[in-house]
């Protein structure tokens, strides 16, 4: 598909004319007041995200704020390439704020609300129930992906299980929605900062406290103790072996110094595991 660098119409009225939209995200489906398409065109499906209607005032970010974020994304998908991200086609202005145009991925969101958190016919939960070496496979694409955040400079900020697809038929995993990472070092100017408790750091509850690549190793080893384990350090839970759980204890009680050193532990561990 050839795009635009700019269109003069809404991108909702637009995004009408490319094809058959087969898929609508909006307010139904999550709160962050963004709206986002499927649409097939001429036999391919593409996913467009927009910083939804301009109007809308009940989402926690004004539309400018969710403008910026939407730019923000453009920037780390502009220079990030990895199995783990759709590949990013581009970025179109339009009066409703900035497109993103990516590749459609198929899979299940992993994201699931509270209350259904239990329920075994979620893809959480059928996630978690995958063979350990399934979800292994997964967290270590997972955990080099970030080594390649890491290494240009990104640092992690509201990932969460909402951030990820798995297609059970493919056994692919896919990460999404990457809008809140940084490019550098932060400080936490929230309090409590978005995201979920489950996955964050100390630092994204401490109002001022810095965040860096040690709170993306510290995020990386909850996300394996949420997918392997009951969220706890309790070893009987944990289903890998000793050293990716003497890894991922440590991630999370003294910490490590770096995300690179987290990475070079998991990885000599599941080495040493095997």
């Amino acid at each position: 598909m050839l795009l635009p660098g700019a269109i003069d119409e809404s991108p909702a009225t637009w995004i009408k004319t490319l094809g058959t939209t087969f898929a609508r995200f909006g307010a139904h489906t999550q709160d962050s007041g963004n709206i986002s398409y499927g649409v097939d065109v001429d036999g391919t499906r593409f996913f467009l995200k927009t910083a939804g209607d301009p109007a809308d005032q009940a989402p926690y970010l004004d539309f400018d704020a969710r403008q910026g974020l939407l730019r923000n994304a453009a920037e780390l998908a502009k220079t990030i390439h990895h199995p783990l991200l759709p590949a990013f086609h581009g970025l179109i202005e339009s009066p409703g704020g900035p497109v993103l145009v990516y590749e459609w991925r198929d899979g299940e969101h992993l994201g699931t609300a509270r209350d259904q958190r239990e329920n075994p016919e979620t893809a959480y939960q059928r996630f978690r129930a995958l063979p350990a070496d399934e979800i292994l496979a997964a967290l270590d694409q997972l955990f080099d992906l970030h080594a390649h955040l890491t290494a240009a400079g990104w640092v992690e900020g509201d990932f969460y299980d909402g951030a990820l697809l798995y297609d059970f038929t493919q056994h692919r995993l896919t990460m999404i929605d990457p809008d809140s990472y940084h490019l550098g070092p932060y400080r936490n100017d929230m309090g409590r900062m978005f995201g979920a408790s489950r996955f964050m750091a100390p630092e994204e509850f401490s109002l001022g406290a810095p965040i860096d690549d040690r709170t993306t190793a510290y995020v990386m080893a909850r996300a394996a103790l949420v997918f392997l384990s009951d969220g706890t350090l309790d070893r009987t839970s944990f289903r890998g072996p000793d050293p990716l759980y003497a890894v991922t204890q440590q991630a999370v009680t003294t910490r490590f110094p770096s995300y690179a050193a987290f990475h070079d532990a998991w990885q000599a561990a599941a080495a040493a595991g095997q």
